[in-house]
């Protein structure tokens, strides 16, 4: 598998990653053969974070690691921030986010993580306590590099330029993660742009639109999906609506004309974005992996691209756009 580089930064990372959102529920032989499966492709980026599964997915990944596959081999990457306590979503305190980078390090059983990322932004604490944790985390040598995850514009964009502000003595931004596939698109508006000048990579979540855009809730919703369960039925439904039709049927048919899968169309088109370092991909099975990574062959001609483009492009007006053309 292509390998790409995280941003401004010499990381480099397999240009599709592995997700384990789901991994608290996920039997350890089944994590296994996702795993084996996505090492033997080339595949190099896992992600995780510390409250998926209430911890249980570093766990697993940690008992995983050296019998399975040797440490040397994946990019660790794992997030602290979000605690389970409805007055408060978020923590970026640097003592809660150190405690819960040693308790990350405890459960994955090693004593770094390649990419550790703040998994929200916490309005409650200073900014700059929350990037002081970074760079702690950084030259402790418990975290090699240091990212953020569901950062709007302006706060990527505050947070990378005061982390570049002093170089040498403060951790850049190596990475973004935000969700970001044909079915949501509103990266575009001011992170991706913030992010791509200001050299930091772009890892999208859920690229296949919370697997709507593999075409698996065309006609129906399968009693053996995410959309079928109580637990993840609500994360899905945001994208069962008419316009997500449409641009599922766009995809459907870009499919057929190509002689793929709307999965590897869906897929080929977020990881060739631009700005985009990789997407990370979610499956249930080593089977579903595999139809995801075969998409390392598949590049998708320019008028399917633009075609696509056309048919999911959002609204941006002001002040996106010049204001002078409105």
């Amino acid at each position: 598998m292509e390998q790409r580089h995280l941003g401004r930064t010499g990381l480099r990372v397999s240009r599709i990653g592995l997700g384990t959102l789901t991994w608290g529920h996920t039997e350890e032989s089944d994590a296994a053969d996702l795993l084996k499966v996505f090492w033997e492709a080339g595949g190099t980026l896992v992600d995780t974070a510390d409250v998926y599964g209430d911890g249980e997915a570093e766990y697993l990944l940690g008992r995983l690691i050296e019998r399975l596959v040797p440490r040397r081999d994946l990019v660790i990457a794992t997030k602290a921030g979000s605690v389970p306590d409805p007055e408060r979503r978020f923590d970026g305190s640097r003592g809660h986010l150190l405690a819960a980078l040693d308790a990350s390090l405890a459960r994955l059983g090693t004593d770094h993580v390649d990419l550790w990322q703040v998994h929200a932004f916490d309005p409650g604490t200073p900014i700059e306590e929350t990037l002081q944790a970074l760079d702690i985390a950084v030259s402790s040598g418990r975290a090699r590099y240091a990212g953020v995850s569901n950062f709007c514009g302006w706060q990527l964009a505050k947070a990378a330029t005061w982390q570049l502000a002093v170089p040498g003595v403060r951790t850049r931004i190596a990475g973004t993660q935000m969700e970001y596939s044909l079915l949501q698109r509103g990266v575009e508006r001011e992170v991706l742009p913030a992010a791509i000048d200001l050299g930091v990579g772009l890892l999208p979540a859920s690229p296949l639109g919370r697997g709507v855009l593999t075409g698996k809730y065309r006609h129906a919703t399968p009693a053996d999906s995410r959309g079928g369960s109580d637990h993840m039925a609500p994360f899905v439904a945001p994208y069962l609506d008419d316009a997500a039709a449409r641009i599922v049927d766009a995809v459907a048919t870009a499919a057929d004309g190509l002689a793929t899968s709307p999965l590897q169309v869906a897929l080929a088109w977020v990881r060739d974005r631009p700005g985009v370092t990789a997407p990370i991909v979610g499956a249930r099975n080593a089977q579903q992996l595999a139809a995801a990574l075969s998409v390392e062959s598949l590049s998708l001609p320019d008028e399917i691209c633009r075609a696509l483009d056309d048919v999911s492009a959002p609204v941006h007006r002001y002040p996106d756009h010049d204001w002078s053309t409105l």
